[in-house]
């Protein structure tokens, strides 16, 4: 197939995605923009210029959401909603998250200069906190406008004992008037989102973008044990109640858990850990650790759950600790919309485009999006499927030709 001419306009896109990935810059490569952090606040700021500059009317709410507004002929009708965040992993990549706000706006701006007016209200988001690294807990921007937050959530602290709610005040938000910058319901139609795809199986069927059927159910959990503590040097072996083995090994059950079935998608992960006391000759007597693990198939990671479970239960038995067990998100995997995908695969013929059709492991602001309006994901190719890592890399050809798809797909909804 022959590739049509883009639409869009690659080398401002190419060149906003440079400018952006200046603002928080660690290494050559990488990106460190926490949510709600002055370096936040400057990516939002310059992202707001680009959205003022295509012609879009502007504000930022009282979550730290980023919106830009193109009006339709019917200011009234519920809204086509395209976007993604800009907010970073403390050791992230350039184009996570970023290329779906600009290639949002780069969508927006296209529409204006085609001189195309679209039916219904198109607005350009860029989610505050959809990485939830900073405290614990993501997708927070989307679900705020959804009124899907949980209670608790503006107490939540970050490593430095900062809380969300005093995070969000020195960046400029009313954590008081929350309620003000939700949406109602049935105000959205429809959510649009590109994103890298985080995966190695676009690079491995040599194709630049792919069409998204769905996402993974995630379940975070926080995992809290506690023994006793004692001196390094004098307690024996059989008598300590370490719980640093016991994480350990939890850890490892949950390891062999998830990777039991190997043509199955489920994986699980401990990426976050504090030990208390923290000292090279104290007994650990207190420590603390997350779980992610997510699978498309709901019931298989149920039953994965209830057996990690049983093994918490036996290693803590085993080492005489105690536990407690925190839920942090539990969502199913959640099914792209048909007729958004139909759309898709149409105009990537139109485009001239192959394209393959795969599932998400990570979450997005799609998850929350997909609890209230119909939604659609596009995937672009990233190199070896590396992600949340200053190594994460995708072409500006394989972007522009996401973001042409996205472009096409926007104009037949809008229509």
């Amino acid at each position: 197939m022959k590739l049509q001419t883009l639409t869009i306009n690659k080398q401002r896109l190419e060149q906003r995605i440079d400018e952006l990935a200046e603002i928080g810059k660690i290494g050559d490569t990488g990106v460190c923009r926490l949510t709600l952090s002055k370096e936040d606040r400057e990516g939002v700021e310059k992202v707001k210029s680009w959205m003022e500059e295509a012609g879009l009317t502007t504000r930022i709410d009282d979550f730290g959401n980023l919106i830009g507004r193109l009006e339709g002929k019917d200011p009234n009708a519920p809204i086509l909603m395209i976007g993604s965040h800009i907010d970073s992993q403390p050791y992230g990549g350039r184009f996570d998250g970023v290329i779906g706000v600009l290639g949002g706006l780069e969508v927006a701006q296209t529409l204006k200069e085609q001189n195309i007016l679209p039916r219904m209200p198109i607005e350009v988001v860029a989610f505050s906190d959809e990485e939830g690294c900073r405290f614990n807990k993501g997708l927070f921007g989307v679900r705020g406008i959804l009124g899907q937050l949980e209670e608790g959530e503006l107490e939540r602290e970050d490593k430095d004992g900062v809380t969300r709610r005093e995070a969000l005040k020195e960046f400029g938000c009313e954590p008081d008037r929350l309620k003000e910058s939700e949406y109602e319901e049935g105000s959205i139609a429809a959510f649009l989102e590109m994103h890298i795809e985080q995966g190695p199986i676009l690079e491995k069927n040599d194709l630049p973008v792919g069409i998204v059927t769905g996402i993974s159910g995630p379940l975070w959990l926080t995992i809290e044990l506690e023994g006793f503590a004692g001196h390094a040097g004098s307690v024996p072996m059989a008598m300590r109640q370490d719980a640093l083995v016991g994480a350990a090994k939890i850890i490892v059950a949950l390891n062999e858990l998830a990777g039991e079935d190997p043509d199955a998608p489920t994986v699980g992960t401990v990426g976050s850990m504090s030990i208390f006391p923290d000292s090279r000759n104290i007994i650990p007597e207190k420590v603390t650790f997350t779980v992610d693990l997510r699978d498309i198939d709901i019931n298989r990671r149920h039953r994965i759950e209830e057996r990690l479970y049983e093994r918490i239960a036996e290693i803590t038995n085993q080492h005489g600790l105690t536990y407690k067990i925190h839920e942090d998100t539990n969502s199913e995997p959640r099914y792209c919309s048909e007729e958004i995908i139909g759309l898709m695969r149409e105009e990537s013929k139109n485009i001239g485009l192959d394209t393959i059709e795969l599932m998400s492991g990570p979450f997005h602001d799609s998850l929350a999006m997909s609890y209230v309006c119909e939604y659609g994901m596009i995937f672009v190719r990233c190199k070896d499927g590396i992600s949340h890592n200053p190594k994460e890399f995708s072409s500006i050809e394989d972007i522009s030709l996401g973001a042409e798809l996205l472009y096409r797909t926007t104009v037949r909804m809008a229509e």
